[in-house]
């Protein structure tokens, strides 16, 4: 299985990243994902790619378990519509970009999966970016109808009247 991140698109949108410049973003992104990429992501290889101009451009880098790729022509959304384009491996973007993933399934040759931006986040993998967690249950969750009040007037009953 092949994932491919859109680097500034997770970066961009991550609250832990957002803010930092550039290379600070690249950093972050690329450390999370070397020391945890499997966790967050599951087994596979991991390729991030970023826009040519935000970076030293024109090359990539083995930074093992993944592979760091700058955009030499174009953007990163169009270099991993390349990719996508080039094998028939299972592959999973890891975008919020609508547009890109739109391209990206009518460019595929093997089976493309969209995945959110959000799960290469510092919090993913920690229980913190779950879907549908499930709402604290109501105190009275499995008790009969009426039994508030039948609490009520027995605590009226049996416990002492502070004065």
């Amino acid at each position: 299985m092949l994932f491919l991140v859109d680097g500034y698109n997770v970066t961009r949108s991550d609250p832990a990243t957002r803010t930092l410049d550039l290379a600070d973003q690249r950093d972050g992104l690329v450390s999370r994902l070397r020391a945890r990429g499997p966790q967050m992501l599951g087994a596979g290889r991991i390729v991030v790619l970023f826009d040519g101009s935000g970076g030293t451009g024109g090359h990539s880098a083995d930074t093992a378990p993944i592979t760091v790729v700058y955009a030499r022509e174009g953007t990163a959304d169009d270099a991993i519509v390349r990719v996508v384009s080039g094998v028939t491996e299972k592959v999973i973007v890891v975008s919020n970009d609508r547009g890109l993933l739109d391209r990206v399934r009518v460019h595929a040759r093997g089976e493309v999966e969209a995945r959110a931006s959000s799960a290469c986040y510092e919090s993913a993998g920690k229980g913190q970016a779950r879907k549908g967690k499930r709402p604290a249950p109501r105190r009275d969750a499995g008790l009969p109808s009426g039994a508030n009040k039948i609490t009520e007037e027995m605590k009226r009953l049996w416990l002492p009247v502070e004065e």
